[in-house]
């Protein structure tokens, strides 16, 4: 029986992609980006797709490419693109998937819908990747707290990039999730990176 995971993270910019690679290699899962808000020259499908070593994989098409790097309901309103959720039909697989997210959790897709709204109508469980910075606990919680509120399923936290031990004890210990993997900032992003990160991960 395939399994679907949605990455999410505590904010932007904190290696929700990366992550996603080492999560599709890992499980030589498909990978689908449903919504890509600017960078369609160096979309996360196409970095995805670089950075996968086997050949099970499928890189499914976004729904949604967005032309400016903004947030995804301003950039729809610049595209004269309507963002609904309805619209975002999950691509056809009997492989395991991972969906990854734009931004954080409270993004806005519309005037009425946040990416919390879309994840919710998905009914599958959420990652969240947290990444160490003053703040990150706050954020961290918060992220948690919201999915809770709104009854998601959280399979647990990826922790990317440089270790804090107290940060990671702290958010482990308040949200007694369970910890999938501590990925240590890697020097050089590449398959053979990626590859060997997989081994970080418990799944």
């Amino acid at each position: 029986m395939s399994i679907t995971f949605f990455v999410t993270g505590i904010g932007t910019g904190i290696g929700k992609t990366i992550v996603s690679a080492i999560l599709t290699e890992k499980l030589r899962a498909d990978y689908w980006k449903p919504i890509q808000s600017g960078d369609l020259d160096q979309s996360d499908s196409l970095i995805i797709k670089s950075l996968i070593s086997n050949s099970k994989t499928v890189i499914h098409e976004e729904a949604f490419k967005l032309t400016h790097p903004l947030s995804p309901h301003l950039s729809a309103k610049l595209d004269q693109v309507d963002i609904n959720i309805r619209k975002l039909q999950t691509p056809t697989t009997t492989n395991d998937l991972i969906i990854e997210g734009a931004g954080g959790l409270m993004v806005p897709l519309n005037d009425h819908e946040l990416m919390i709204d879309y994840i919710k109508s998905l009914n599958t469980e959420v990652i969240l990747v947290s990444q160490n910075y003053l703040g990150s606990i706050n954020h961290t919680l918060l992220s948690i707290e919201a999915l809770k509120a709104r009854g998601i399923a959280i399979k647990g936290i990826i922790f990317n990039g440089i270790s804090n031990t107290e940060t990671e004890r702290y958010i482990k210990q308040y949200s007694e999730l369970n910890v999938i993997g501590y990925i240590p900032e890697l020097e050089i992003i590449s398959k053979e990176s990626v590859k060997q990160a997989c081994e970080y991960l418990e799944l």
